[in-house]
Order: C-alpha cells, then sequence, then structure tokens
C-alpha cells in the first residue's frame, strides 16, 4: 500500500471498535428491531441505517460509552419514523386512529388495507382512546408519554420528578387495564 494511502491511526482505531461493536451488537440489534417490526426488508433497513449513524457519531463525536444501548435507542427512534412515515402516506382520517392501529396489531385485519379495515381500524382507535380516559390521570400520562411520543423512562423522570420505578409500575397498570379492555374488542372484531 501507497504510504499516502494509509489511514492514519485515530481513523484506524475507530473502524476497529466500529467494526468490532457491529459484530457484538448486530444479533443483538436484529433481534430488537425484529420483535417490533414484520417485514424482514424493513429490518435489515433499520438496523443498516442505525449502524450507518453509528458510524456518523464515531467520525463527528467521542467515542459512545454504552453502545448497546445507544443503538437500541437509535433503531427505536427508526421505528418510530418509519411508522410515523408510513401514516403519512396513507392518508389517516386522524393521528391518533393510526397510532392506535399500529400500538394495537400490526399483524391483525387493522394493518389490512380496504373498508373493512378502515372500519376496523376506526373502532379499534375508538375503544383505545375510551380505554384511556378510563385510566387514572398519572397512569394515563406515563402511558401516552412512553408509547406514543416515545419518551424514555428516565427523561420522564426527570421531566415529572417522580422515580422511574413508580413510571414502570404506572406504566405497567396502564397495559395490564388495556389490554383487558381491548380483549373483548378483539374478540369481538375477531381480528
Amino acid at each position: 500500500m501507497h504510504p499516502s494511502l494509509a489511514l492514519p491511526r485515530g481513523l484506524m482505531d475507530d473502524n476497529e471498535r466500529i467494526a468490532a461493536d457491529v459484530a457484538a451488537q448486530g444479533p443483538r440489534l436484529r433481534a430488537f428491531v425484529r420483535r417490533q417490526v414484520a417485514d424482514l426488508t424493513e429490518v435489515e433497513d433499520i438496523v443498516q441505517d442505525t449502524f450507518a449513524q453509528l458510524v456518523a457519531a464515531y467520525r463527528l463525536t467521542e467515542p459512545i460509552l454504552h453502545v448497546a444501548a445507544w443503538l437500541r435507542r437509535v433503531a427505536r427512534n427508526r421505528i418510530i419514523d418509519r411508522f410515523r412515515r408510513r401514516t403519512h402516506e396513507a392518508a389517516p382520517i386522524n393521528d391518533f386512529a393510526t397510532d392506535a392501529s399500529d400500538l394495537l396489531d400490526a399483524g391483525s385485519a387493522a394493518a389490512a388495507s380496504g373498508p373493512e379495515a378502515s372500519y376496523v381500524r376506526a373502532v379499534l382507535a375508538e375503544e383505545l382512546a375510551a380505554a384511556l380516559a378510563e385510566l387514572p390521570a398519572d397512569q394515563r400520562a406515563v402511558f401516552i408519554a412512553h408509547e406514543l411520543e416515545g419518551q424514555s423512562f428516565k427523561a420522564l423522570a426527570a421531566e415529572t420528578g417522580v422515580g422511574v420505578n413508580t413510571l414502570l409500575g404506572r406504566k405497567h397498570a396502564a397495559v395490564r387495564h388495556l389490554r383487558q379492555r381491548l380483549r373483548d374488542i378483539h374478540s369481538e372484531l375477531d381480528c
């Protein structure tokens, strides 16, 4: 190799660190994304976008200390971005109805197209809104902030002054109520 084509030592170190992080975190990251996204091509796109951002972060800033957590956060943001983009392209009746159908079950009839699927989405959105309205205000706020707005529990704790474990408990109670409440509508609609 010609000496003028050699990479600087710092860049070589970054490349080695990136390669090690990709090798170590790749399978975990794919599994994390796969649990949330049904389409395998989208899974690969999200993973590749996440790793591309990792490379850019190493090039622009200091090394990332908690790579696994950073990768999951970036992947989660990519997943949210793709769902938002898809919902805007589909021109939903309202944003809440689209969020509700994504939240409830992407593999059900609600994820299909056509008039019947639109009806199912509308019914599920109404039921979800009613179920959310039944929750105590603190549980509803945590559920909406974490699930629909994508805020982390750490950020919510800092914002509200409530401990992370308390917030986790509130969300768990909200999810339990919503599952129970929506189980009946799922069986009626045969989703």
